[in-house]
């Protein structure tokens, strides 16, 4: 089955090579997979739009028979805007998903009104959702959205937001869900 995968960054991330998003893509092409990991317009004061329109640029560019999505903190929101009008990936990653309302002001247009919850569950063949018991961009925790998804999220203790300053370049788990067998 070919296979191509699209990883989508968060906020104020300018792909360092020591993040487990800029290792995943290095570790996915070495394994002869597509990959897009584009760098986002304006991390640090990101416009909804412009990110709308990479992903849809990105996602259409996809190789292959199978197609998986890899969003980061604000990319999640990004994916909820996004999933009325996307096509199907075939498998979607929410990682640490954060609150809408915790945004900051300088990326407000990617809060939520609601979160369309039938357009969300059919972008996607197959949605996850990894969180943290101490996220401190969601405090709730991965269930806010993993309850009305109906996804049971995966908990991971202590992580906080799954960056480099929280243990987080090298990151097996996410490499080995990429790459399991379906």
């Amino acid at each position: 089955m070919s296979e191509s995968f699209l990883i989508l960054h968060g906020l104020g991330n300018h792909r360092p090579p020591q993040h487990w998003e800029f290792l995943l893509a290095a570790q996915l092409v070495d394994l002869g997979h597509d990959v897009r990991y584009p760098d986002l317009p304006d991390s640090d004061a990101p416009d909804l739009s412009a990110w709308l329109r990479v992903l849809h640029e990105e996602f259409a560019e996809l190789k292959g028979s199978h197609r998986t999505v890899i969003c980061h903190s604000l990319s999640c929101l990004l994916w909820f805007h996004a999933s009325a009008n996307m096509e199907t990936a075939d498998r979607v990653l929410l990682v640490v998903p954060p609150q809408s309302d915790r945004l900051p002001d300088y990326a407000s247009t990617f809060r939520l009104a609601s979160l369309n919850v039938a357009a969300v569950r059919s972008s996607a063949k197959e949605l996850a959702i990894v969180g943290t018991d101490n996220d401190p961009f969601n405090p709730a925790g991965p269930a806010i959205y993993g309850d009305p998804l109906g996804v049971t999220p995966i908990v991971i203790a202590g992580a906080g937001h799954l960056t480099p300053s929280d243990g987080y370049g090298p990151w097996p788990f996410v490499l080995n869900w990429c790459i399991q067998t379906r």
